[in-house]
This record gives C-alpha cells, sequence and structure tokens, in this order.
C-alpha cells in the first residue's frame, strides 16, 4: 500500500510547481513591472558591457582617408546568483486522527499543512526579493548577515553625488525645485547614453515627501484644478499605487517609508530624509533565476521557487524545504541618483 508521504503529489516536481501557482502577494517592485526575469541554467551570470556613448561622425574630404574611430571596450562581469534556503517539517502526528493510518483518504488535509508552512515561507521570500530589488535601485544590495553587493564598484561607476532638495527653506527661491527636477532628469538621460526611457521615479522617505507635498513650488502648481486633490489625499497622476504618490516636475513621487523587518535590523524602505531616483521604461534592471541543487535540476531553466520533500529516518514524519536561486541587480548603476531633504 502506498503511505501518504510517498504519494506522487508531494516529489520535487509536483510541490514546485504547487508552490509556484500560489497567489503571488507582490512588493512594490514587482508590481511596478521593473525588473526584467531571466532563467539561466547556471549559477552565475556573466554581464558583458560595451562602451554606452554615441559618438558623431567627423566630417573628411571627399577621397581623403576617413577618420578612425576608436572601437569601445569590452567589460566581463561574472555575478554568483545567491542561494536562499528554508527547511520545513510536518510529524506525523500533525495529522494523526484526520486520517485513516495508510490511507489517502484525507490526503487534501495533509496537503493543505504543508501548503501552510511553505505559504509562511514563501512570504519571506516576497519580502526578501523586494528587499534586494529595492536595494538594486539604490546601487547596493544588501542580504542577510551583512553581505552587501557593491553594483557601482562592480560595474566600475562612479556614485552620483546626493542632489541636496533644500526642501527645508523658509523662503526657497521661485523655480528653484523644478530646476532641480529638470537636472536630475537630465543627467539621467546622460547616464542612459541617449536610450529612451519612460519617465524617472523616485522613492522618498516620510520627512522627504512630507515637505516635498508642502512645499510652496508643488501647492501653487496644483491649485486652481482638478487635480488640487493631491493637496487632500496625496494621491495623483497615472503611476498610481497603495503608496502616496503624484507627479511634479516630470518625476514620479512615491512615499515608500521605511519599516524594519521582523527580527532584523535591516530596513526595506528609503530613509526619512532621502530620495532614490530610478527611470522606468528601461531594460537596466535584471533577475536572473538559477536552478536548484538538485539532480532533476541540473543544467535545466530556473524557476522563481523550488519545492521539495523526503521522509524522515524514522518514518515519524517529512522534512522539506523551499528554496529560491536570484540575482537582482542594476546593469548601468550610473543612471541610479539620489537626493537629500535638506544639508546636514
Amino acid at each position: 500500500m502506498k503511505l501518504l508521504f510517498e504519494h506522487s503529489s508531494f516529489t520535487a516536481v509536483a510541490l514546485t510547481d504547487a508552490v509556484n501557482e500560489i497567489a503571488h502577494q507582490p512588493g512594490r517592485l514587482s508590481e511596478m513591472g521593473l525588473f526584467r526575469a531571466t532563467s539561466v541554467s547556471t549559477t552565475e551570470v556573466a554581464i558583458e558591457r560595451i562602451g554606452n556613448r554615441l559618438q558623431l561622425v567627423r566630417q573628411t574630404p571627399r577621397g581623403a582617408p576617413g577618420e578612425v574611430r576608436d572601437m569601445p571596450k569590452r567589460s566581463l562581469n561574472k555575478l554568483a546568483i545567491p542561494h536562499f534556503q528554508r527547511d520545513w517539517h510536518v510529524y506525523a502526528d500533525e495529522v494523526e486522527g484526520v486520517r485513516d493510518f495508510g490511507s489517502e483518504g484525507n490526503l487534501k488535509t495533509f496537503q493543505t499543512l504543508v501548503a501552510e508552512k511553505m505559504g509562511t515561507h514563501i512570504a519571506d521570500f516576497e519580502v526578501t526579493e523586494e528587499h534586494q530589488r529595492l536595494g538594486a535601485v539604490q546601487g547596493k544590495v544588501v542580504y542577510k548577515g551583512g553581505f552587501e553587493l557593491d553594483l557601482f564598484a562592480t560595474f566600475g561607476a562612479s556614485e552620483p553625488a546626493p542632489i541636496n532638495f533644500d526642501l527645508a527653506a523658509a523662503d526657497p527661491v521661485d523655480g528653484a525645485l523644478r530646476r532641480k527636477c529638470v537636472s536630475v532628469i537630465r543627467k539621467m538621460r546622460a547616464a542612459l547614453g541617449g536610450a529612451p526611457f519612460d519617465h524617472v521615479h523616485a522613492f522618498v522617505g516620510d520627512d522627504f515627501f512630507d515637505d516635498l507635498l508642502m512645499h510652496r513650488e508643488v501647492r501653487e502648481t496644483y491649485k486652481g484644478w482638478s487635480a488640487a486633490t493631491i493637496l487632500r489625499d496625496s494621491y495623483a497622476g497615472k503611476s498610481r499605487a497603495s503608496n502616496p504618490i503624484f507627479e511634479y516636475g516630470g518625476i514620479v513621487w512615491e512615499n515608500y517609508g521605511a519599516v524594519n523587518t521582523d527580527g532584523d535590523a535591516a530596513l526595506i524602505g528609503i530613509d526619512t530624509d532621502k530620495a532614490r531616483f530610478f527611470p522606468v521604461g528601461t531594460n537596466v534592471f535584471r533577475t536572473y533565476y538559477a536552478p536548484a541543487d538538485y539532480i532533476e535540476s541540473v543544467n535545466m531553466l530556473g524557476k522563481r521557487l523550488y519545492a521539495k520533500q523526503w521522509k524522515m529516518s524514522n518514518d515519524k514524519g517529512m522534512n522539506g524545504e523551499v528554496q529560491m536561486n536570484a540575482l537582482q541587480i542594476c546593469t548601468r548603476p550610473a543612471v541610479l541618483m539620489s537626493g537629500i531633504r535638506t544639508a546636514a
């Protein structure tokens, strides 16, 4: 007789399919669709770049030798794809009394228990993915335990100096705020080498957002027309979200306040006095999924999540795991800019 724990519903393939079908509760960056996901069959990726500047061709006399152009050098960066894993277990006593011993009549009850345990871990994986993507749009991906992937150093880019928006000024110069917004857009366009993008998006901390919303230029812009509701509910424009959000100066400003993760010192969000700017509508933000460290997934294209289970040696229950093998990066960190509410 086939035991409950040996049912085909609990093979690695079946569990992995099931875990990827569980309703995904995206973080804000997943919701935006900013990151392009790619599955790879290896545990590392190689990012190759060939220059990033366009050049004009110099005029030369007809019949004479033409201009010789220095070709851009290639650069290759190899990055390991991090491995994240959570283990779980289910003891036989947890399902005893709701099924007949050795039968499959109450298989659904056992499946529900397994799904509940995996679902708890999946929620943590989603928070982890959001945290890493938030790091990628700031140029530094920080992992639990202290390891940091500095994308500026990795790709040989200089981190742009923060822009002081001077939001605490008692008597701001008229037009100064809009000029700084335009400056951000111009610098980002230059950093992209003229590549097209949809718009500049800013994740901002609580105090930065509140002072920006109260700034005289912003208030005067929205007064007197239908979008004046923004002054009441901080919610306007086409790029809507659950966070307070509005558009000004060609930039979408979104209040992504910082919160502590449960039991961790790391913040998920933006510091209260800061702003982080990044382009939307480009191909610079990437997610790479590698295969799990299972025999059946060797050299296979990676999935977002994997799950596996196996019997305890004493037949008293099942051990299991859920894992994610994912790398979140920005391939052109020079486009990532920051702002501060006011100088210290």
